[in-house]
Parts: C-alpha cells; structure tokens; sequence
C-alpha cells in the first residue's frame, strides 16, 4: 500500500471524524507532514505562504546588525569573527562570541574557485626543494624535532629523501649535496619556498637570497627561484613529495616499532625506500610507464656535478665563559683551557664540530646529535689539570718564601743539585704546617749554613731542637687547602700565668682538706 491509497482516509478522519492532524499521523503510522501535505491538496488546510512564514519568524538580536555586518564583510571577507564580535558589542549587540561566530559562517562571503593549469617540464629543467616536519624524535637525553629534506625532479617525480634533527643551514646545504649524489647530476633550475635558508628579504618582485644559496647555485651552476607567497601549488610535486614521505615511509616506521633508531640508519632505510616504493610508482604522465624509466630518460639531461662537493656547515659564533666548555645546539663541547672568555667560531655538519679562533683551528669534536651531553677531549682536561697542578705548586711556593725568607736560597741550592723541586716545596710546607714559621726559619738557616740543604737537614734540625727543648714530637696537622686558613699565625702567650693559676689553685685545695670538720650536735 502507498501513500496515495491512504489519501481517502486521511480526508475521512480529518473532515468527518475532525481528528487532528498529529492523531491521524499516529493512527496511520505517518509523518504528520504527509497529512498535512494531503489536506492541502484537498482543500482542506490552507496553502502555506513562504514570504507570510519569514514574516511569522522570530526576530534574532543579529537583525538588526544585518546590514552592518554585511558591509563589513563585503570590504573585509578575512576579517576574524572576534574583531567583528567587538565592533557589534561597541553598537550595542549583547549576544555571546560563540553564538556570534555561528552566524557569521553562514553570512561570509565564500571565494571564488581558483583554476589551475597544468604544467609540463623538460628533462632536466627543474627541481624543487622542501622542508617537512615529522614531529618528536627521541635522542639520547630527551628528544628533538624530526625535519625531512626533500627533493623531487620535476619531470620524473624522482624523489630523494634526507631526514635531519635540525633546519640550519647546515643541513640545508648538505641535503642538496647527498641530493645531487644520488641524481648523479644537477637540474638547471630549483623552486624554493621563502624560507629564510634561501630568502633573507622579500619586497613585491625584489628578492635578496642568502649569500650561502647564491654560493652554492654557483658552485653547482643551477639557478634558485622562488615560488610567490603562500602560493604552495606552484611547487606542488614536492607538497605531495613531502606527503608521501609522512603517510607511506613515516607510518612504515612507526608500525615496525623503529622510532628512536639513529639518524643513519634512518637516512640509510629512507634511500632504500626512494628506490624500491618511490621509483616503483607510475608515472604521472603516463601510467604504463614507472618513475624510474622516466628518470632514465631524464638524467642525461642533468647538469654534470663538479670535481669536489661544496662545503657544507653551520658556521656560529659562540662566546666561551670561564670554563674551558662552549654551548653549541643544546650540548656542551670541551675547548683549550686558553680559549676561555673569547669569542669562537663554531662550523658543525651532521657529523663533526670544528672549533676555530679566526683562521686556526683549535679543537675538532664528533657531532652528537643528543641533548644536554658533555663531549670532552681527555687532551683538554688532562692539560687543564695539570696547568692547575703547576699554579697550586707556584701558590705553595710563594707562601713559604713569604714566611721563611731563605726559601728562595735554599731552593736555588736544591735545584743546582737536581732535586725535584714539587717534592721539595711539599715536605716544606708539611714541616711549617707542623711545627711553625719561626722552627722551620731557624732550621732552613742552619741547614744552608751547614751547606747541606736538603729537607732531610731541615728536619734533623727541627727534631734536635725538640729534643734539647724535651717537647713531644710534633705531629703534622692536616688543614684545608686554604690561604685563608694556612696563613694564619698564632701567636704563643706566655705560659707563666698558667703556672700561677695551677700554683693558686692547689694552695686554695691544701687550706681546704686542713681546715676541721664540724660536728654534728644534736638537740
């Protein structure tokens, strides 16, 4: 049965039984919006009027901004829904943001659609180049962000593919070198967003590249063109490059579980991948054919690399502080004890760190791609150590001479007998330590008077001495290393009073177990 053969009933139970329209729809099993539809077919129900229902519609508190709102848009389409928001609430609109951006996507006037043409390139005739980020990826200490150089030869679709933990210039060039290595050639023209690694400056036509971009277009013999602004179709094939990396390599990596491998071997499996899956696509130009016929086809017409690749680093200036370490991409980097306080400049590629103090090199470190590592040279600790050993020697020295006047001369006499000095200076030190400056003046003298300096005749002076005095041995006292606390002279106070005090006490003790106990009476 249809709805047509329910028009009779419908008519029936509303005309002569006057149900109303909601009852008929429950009793048939109907949308109420087919009774009603029936009835009017019949004559039953008036016809509806669309202009007499907008009449009949509520009013919102956006009507009567309606015609502000409109001309706003209509000289500023890309205005945001919050300034315009703003600008209502300042006439007097009392409705919520929210709601207000509701209404404003419906009344916003929508762009016309754009039409693009395709374009075809020759062999060899362009390039182009793009950044892509791949997210966190986790290093020794915490983790970096994953970016992936990519380039794609314009008529082949040939894709190479390098990732890299930083964006530098650095590793922007040594992308272009490994690319070039694998194309085994160079295209004649390469197309750039306006990253700042290529353009420094933009102003309508005129550009100003980086001086590093213009070095190496000129070392390589290609010409650099940048695309307009936030016109990201005219190098379209490395967009889609850049996608096909992340949805097809990246989503490989992470189902097998290979996240935090080292970036060579990384770089090692994405090679692999732009031969095996890049190379095995058909071609856009004619699908029986592959990527990789179309290469063929194209690389006799690249430019030939030259003899030896142009140099690729990041070249920093970077100021050392008074420990022999420089701070370079989040790590720490040891350096000659004598350059601290200076200004070095530091060129880094993704595999090594040279150090140098204007045209010289100083110190060379293997690239760790980690954060917060400390990478020392042994050479520059080792030699920081003993430079600090020879200054603690010199400061031991200068303090006995400063106390023991003819420390200078007995020195002198040790050296001409080939004695070694550090172990000399030492024992000296212990032997004022521990018995005084005066004792250990009184026995360098004697011993240089007897002509026999050595510490062995320092110290059967001193020990005589404390026999013929019937002092105990003295025994070496062992202070900090301190100046402050080494330095220091005590002077010896007469020991009389303490005599007199002992003396005075022992009488007052004598006069007390003399004097008679009393005794106890008892009541």
């Amino acid at each position: 049965m249809t709805i047509r053969d329910l028009d009779p009933e419908i008519v029936c139970l509303y005309d002569v039984e006057k149900l109303p329209v909601r009852t008929i729809s429950g009793l048939l099993e109907i949308h109420h919006s087919v009774v009603e539809r029936v009835l009017r077919e019949h004559g039953l129900l008036p016809v509806f009027d669309i202009d007499e229902g907008a009449k009949r519609r509520r009013s919102r508190m956006i009507d009567a901004f309606e015609a502000f709102i409109n001309r706003i848009l209509e000289r500023y389409p890309l205005i945001p829904a919050s300034v315009l928001h703003r600008m209502v609430v300042k006439r007097g609109y009392q409705g919520a943001e929210s709601h207000f951006r509701g209404q404003i996507a419906g009344r916003r006037p929508k762009p016309a659609a754009e039409a693009f043409l395709r374009l075809q390139t020759l062999p060899g005739e362009q390039a182009q180049v793009d950044w892509g980020s791949c997210g966190q990826w986790p290093v020794e200490g915490g983790s970096r962000i994953l970016s992936v150089f990519v380039m794609v030869l314009s008529y082949s679709r040939k894709n190479f593919v390098r990732f890299s933990l930083d964006q530098q210039m650095g590793s922007w060039l040594e992308g272009h070198i490994r690319a070039f290595e694998f194309f085994h050639g160079v295209a004649r023209t390469l197309l750039y967003d306006n990253l700042k690694s290529a353009i420094l400056e933009r102003v309508g036509s005129a550009k100003r590249f980086h001086p590093t971009m213009l070095d190496l277009a000129a070392w390589y013999r290609f010409e650099a063109y940048p695309v307009n602004i936030c016109k990201g179709e005219e190098k379209g094939r490395v967009e889609s490059g850049v996608k096909f990396v992340k949805n097809s390599f990246m989503s490989e990596i992470r189902a097998s579980g290979l996240v935090g491998i080292s970036l060579d071997e990384l770089n090692e499996r994405a090679l692999e991948w732009c031969v095996l899956t890049g190379d095995n696509r058909p071609w856009k130009r004619s699908p029986s054919f592959r990527v990789s016929a179309a290469y063929e086809k194209e690389r006799a017409h690249l430019t030939a690399l030259p003899n030896e690749p142009f140099p690729a680093a990041t070249e920093t200036p970077v100021r050392v502080g008074k420990t022999p370490y420089l701070r370079f991409d989040r790590n720490d980097y040891s350096v000659p004890h004598t350059a601290v306080r200076r200004t070095l400049l530091v060129r880094a590629d993704s595999r090594r760190l040279r150090v140098f103090e204007g045209i010289e090199q100083i110190t060379e470190h293997p690239r760790d791609w980690g954060v917060h590592q400390l990478v020392e040279n042994p050479e520059h600790v080792a030699r920081l150590k003993e430079v600090k050993r020879k200054a603690q020697h010199h400061a031991r020295q200068d303090r006995l001479m400063r106390l023991v006047p003819h420390t200078e001369d007995f020195l002198l006499e040790m050296s001409t007998r080939n004695r070694r000095l550090h172990r000399v200076v030492r024992q000296l030190e212990e032997m004022l330590d521990t018995y005084g400056a005066e004792e250990l003046r009184f026995a360098v003298d004697e011993a240089l008077k007897a002509g026999t300096p050595s510490t062995a005749s320092v110290q059967l002076v001193l020990d005589r001495r404390l026999h013929d005095a019937r002092k105990a041995p003295q025994l070496p006292i062992d202070l900090p290393d301190e100046p402050k606390i080494r330095d220091i002279v005590v002077k010896q106070q007469e020991l009389d009073k303490y005599d007199a005090l002992a003396k005075l006490s022992r009488n007052e003790g004598h006069r007390n177990n003399n004097e008679p106990e009393e005794e106890e009476v008892e009541s």
